[in-house]
């Protein structure tokens, strides 16, 4: 049975399945729109989010929020989550035991999401979620089939802020990747034409064409859910996507 994303987010609540819980102060799982076409994964939660447990709540998070409106969106209107919830001593990467623990957690938000296009905040995100070894300078700016969504690298948004803000080189980069962001999202929600098909004569000028059968279980234009089998983890549903 499928879970809601709030009963989720209440059961990583009391997690502890990593080191990561003994230095928390709380779990920070995610927000934002649960059906959201759009969502954003960052590295993990900083201090500021750690003691408010919501994600990107600090200057970055202000960069983010100014970044998303210049693409005519609100944070309301995305869903913004970590890799791993619970932040790690100093800001240190996460470490790969506390990621494997994390990353059912993730898994089952992407599944019930369902999001169109997915953006990674930074070098770690990306690199994690695409497997791949290549920097972030590389692999933004352009767009990556994934399990049948789109993924958009861009800069973290702390980084930015770091190098100098609206001074530093990235900016004009990060501009450009929120421009694709929204061009694909516009591409994403635009019909997509049927096919021709040869042995069936064209409709008369003026007629409607049929529409084209969504696949079985499905309403048209929803993303069919995922491969079944892929978490044991307790608690936590087969149901889910084979993302990693």
């Amino acid at each position: 049975m499928t879970r809601t994303l709030a009963e989720v987010a209440a059961e990583a609540s009391t997690c502890t399945k990593c080191k990561l819980a003994a230095g928390r102060t709380q779990v920070v799982f995610g927000n934002g729109d649960p059906h959201a076409d759009l969502m954003f994964i960052g590295e993990g939660p900083g201090l500021n989010e750690d003691r408010q447990g919501e994600p990107f709540v600090g200057a970055a998070g202000q960069l983010l929020n100014r970044m998303l409106g210049e693409i005519g969106l609100e944070r309301e209107d995305v869903y913004v989550g970590n890799i791993v919830k619970c932040r790690p001593p100093g800001n240190r990467d996460p470490e790969p035991d506390e990621i494997e623990a994390c990353t059912p957690w993730l898994i089952e938000q992407v599944s019930l999401i369902q999001p169109r296009v997915i953006v990674t905040l930074g070098n770690f995100a990306t690199k994690f979620v695409l497997n791949t070894t290549t920097g972030i300078t590389r692999m933004r700016g352009r767009v990556h089939d994934w399990h049948g969504r789109t993924v958009i690298p861009t800069f973290h948004p702390a980084a930015i802020l770091h190098g100098g803000g609206e001074r530093s080189p990235q900016f004009a980069a990060i501009e450009e990747d929120f421009g694709l962001i929204r061009r694909t999202l516009d591409e994403a929600a635009a019909p997509i034409p049927p096919a021709p098909d040869p042995a069936r004569p064209a409709a008369p000028e003026g007629t409607a064409a049929p529409r084209p059968e969504s696949p079985a279980g499905h309403a048209p234009g929803e993303i069919p859910r995922v491969v079944p089998g892929v978490s044991d983890a307790p608690g936590h549903d087969d149901d889910q996507m084979e993302l990693f």
